[in-house]
């Protein structure tokens, strides 16, 4: 694997054409094996002229909030110097000059930026359900399986197992044991072709870690944030949603909730954090383990506009699917609100649509689908009332633990199943049209009673 590595930073510097092997925009564990692996398996099988390069598909300053990679690249002595960043390749101009062909693995949609590149794409390999409507014109191979690094060791083991060196099989075997919870099947995310290859690299390679201790090893450097910065916790696992201008940005970050708010400087932090990225507010989710590996969440608010942050606070406190099941949580300043969660099972997947809606409310709450202003006398608590039952009734009632879909693996120790679709999409013109149906017809019999 080292000295593969090494001639495709060389393969880079030349002119030639290249195969990109590309891992998804999170970088993780799998993704970034995933990638390292396929191409080193078909730059050692394939008849193409082309050099087959692996992409992590971050900046490299960003490797090192990775730290269950940073850990197993230590580990197998494989130096970061000889990856190869999206920061240090331009993807873009190689198409232009007609030089680029690109598998994506553990993913199978591009974001916009990189749209594109979509006509360089010859495979996709991948663990997720497809979400396209129309079948791609290229190969795609998409199975729920617990890691995308399990249908690479597939690939090898079934097409030429005599290739594989005591690195890379090391590389694929702690990928699979993580993404899989230590192969447990109570854990709800392991299958039997995971199982299948782990024990089939095992087989090869009898002198591979012990799975508990690459496991614990592994999830003990993944969730260890000693040493980073607030601003590099709160990077290190962000997702981000917008609505009518207003940019919300949502992190998971690995402390205790009381450590994580008595962190010195805390506030400037968070205000230095929001302005350095254009945020106008802040939601982290705080993540521990029990001693039974069960995640324990809880929730802080940072947002320097009071209206902004009652409205988020308040669909979080008020919303129903799921319920949150908060308690407030003393915090040291007005400008920061925190929560324990009592629903731990609500993961930033679930808390994320409740905050999508509630910013595509807010963005209207003004004015009807025609941009008009709303109802005369109507009295902005009486609106919020009327929205509150109009988003009731448009939301069909589900029991939370309820599958949509038959239980599949689970990508993340922190995150649910792949399938959990969460919260119907609404629309906002949808919302607002309800809301002044139920408005008109009750200011036309008599004033609405406040809420007591």
């Amino acid at each position: 694997m080292e000295r593969f590595l090494q001639g495709c930073r060389a393969a880079v510097q030349m002119s030639r054409p290249l195969h990109v092997v590309l891992g998804n925009e999170a970088c993780d564990l799998d993704s970034m094996v995933s990638a390292l692996t396929l191409a080193f398996y078909l730059e050692n099988t394939s008849e193409s002229k082309a050099a087959f390069v692996p992409v992590l598909n971050i900046p490299r300053s960003e490797l090192a909030l990775r730290g269950d990679s940073v850990f197993l690249l230590s580990k197998l002595n494989i130096p970061e110097s000889s990856l190869i960043f999206r920061d240090e390749i331009d993807l873009h101009a190689l198409l232009q000059t007609g030089q680029l062909t690109l598998t994506l693995v553990d993913h199978h949609i591009l974001p916009s930026s990189d749209l594109a590149l979509e006509k360089a794409i010859t495979e996709v390999l991948d663990h997720r359900p497809l979400e396209q409507q129309q079948p791609p014109p290229y190969q795609v191979t998409a199975e729920l399986v617990g890691s995308c690094a399990t249908l690479v060791a597939e690939r090898i083991l079934q097409g030429k197992p005599e290739i594989l060196d005591w690195q890379t099989a090391a590389l694929l075997h702690g990928t699979i044991i993580l993404d899989c919870v230590n192969m447990a099947p109570e854990a709800g995310k392991v299958t039997p072709k995971d199982s299948k290859y782990v024990a089939q690299l095992e087989a090869q390679f009898p002198d591979l870690p012990s799975r508990s201790n690459i496991f614990e090893s592994l999830q003990k450097a993944k969730f260890d944030v000693s040493g980073l910065t607030t601003e590099q916790m709160l990077r290190k696992d962000l997702k981000t949603i917008s609505g009518d201008g207003t940019l919300l940005a949502i992190s998971a970050v690995y402390m205790d909730l009381e450590v994580f708010l008595q962190r010195s400087n805390l506030m400037a932090e968070l205000d230095a954090f929001c302005q350095a990225h254009g945020y106008d507010a802040l939601v982290a989710m705080t993540i521990t383990f029990n001693p039974h590996n069960e995640p324990v969440r809880h929730l802080v608010v940072f947002c320097p506009s009071m209206d902004l942050q009652s409205m988020i606070c308040g669909a979080l406190e008020y919303s129903h699917c799921p319920p949150l099941n908060l308690t407030p949580a003393p915090t040291p300043h007005p400008h920061i609100r925190a929560y324990f969660q009592g629903n731990v099972h609500a993961s930033r997947k679930k808390v994320l649509p409740i905050l999508r809606d509630a910013l595509w409310v807010h963005s209207g709450a003004m004015k009807t689908p025609s941009g008009t202003p709303g109802p005369e006398g109507c009295s902005q608590e009486q609106m919020d009332d009327e929205l509150d039952k109009a988003m009731n009734t448009l939301i069909p009632e589900r029991d939370e633990e309820e599958p949509v879909l038959p239980p599949t693996p689970m990508n993340s120790l922190v995150d649910e199943c792949p399938l959990d679709r969460g919260l119907p999409k609404l629309s906002a013109e949808a919302i607002f049209e309800k809301c002044s149906q139920i408005t008109m017809a009750r200011s036309s019999t008599s004033p609405p009673q406040k809420k007591k």
